[in-house]
Parts: structure tokens; sequence; C-alpha cells
């Protein structure tokens, strides 16, 4: 039986997809850049470091959004848990 996807776990997903997204995004101005004034230069250092950074957070969101066995965090009241 497959469990169905809770909000925050989609909302990660396209939070995941957003992030691959905007390092492509990051790359094709980083080649723009390259082209123009070459590599030896401090934005197109931190246009690597922002692709590097959502290629990172896009691939452990996605994880986060497709993972089933999340623990739940959620605080029982003294008294609830029987």
């Amino acid at each position: 039986m497959k469990k169905r996807k809770g909000i925050m776990r989609k909302v990660s997903s396209a939070s995941g997809v957003a992030s691959f997204i905007l390092a492509v995004v990051c790359g094709v101005l980083l080649y723009i850049r390259i082209v123009e004034v070459g590599g030896n230069n401090p934005v197109s250092a931190s246009l690597m470091a922002s692709i590097f950074f959502f290629v990172c957070v896009g691939s452990i969101l996605i994880f986060l959004g497709r993972c089933d066995n999340l623990p739940s965090f959620k605080i029982d009241k003294p008294g609830e848990r029987e």
C-alpha cells in the first residue's frame, strides 16, 4: 500500500526541481560570463558556487520528497499517548 504524499513532501519535491532549474540558469549565465570576461572573475566564481549549491540542495530536497519513512516529530500532549 502506497502512502499519500503530504503537502510538505510535495513542496520539497517542487523546491528541488526549482533548485535544479536555478542551477541550469546559473550555468547559462556562467557560460555567458566566461565568454565575455573569462573565468578569473569573482562573479564567475560566485556563479560556480551557486551551481554547486543549487545542485546539492535540489538533490537533497528531491530525496526527502520521495522518501516514505520519514519520522514524525509531532509532540504528543501528556495523556494522549496510550
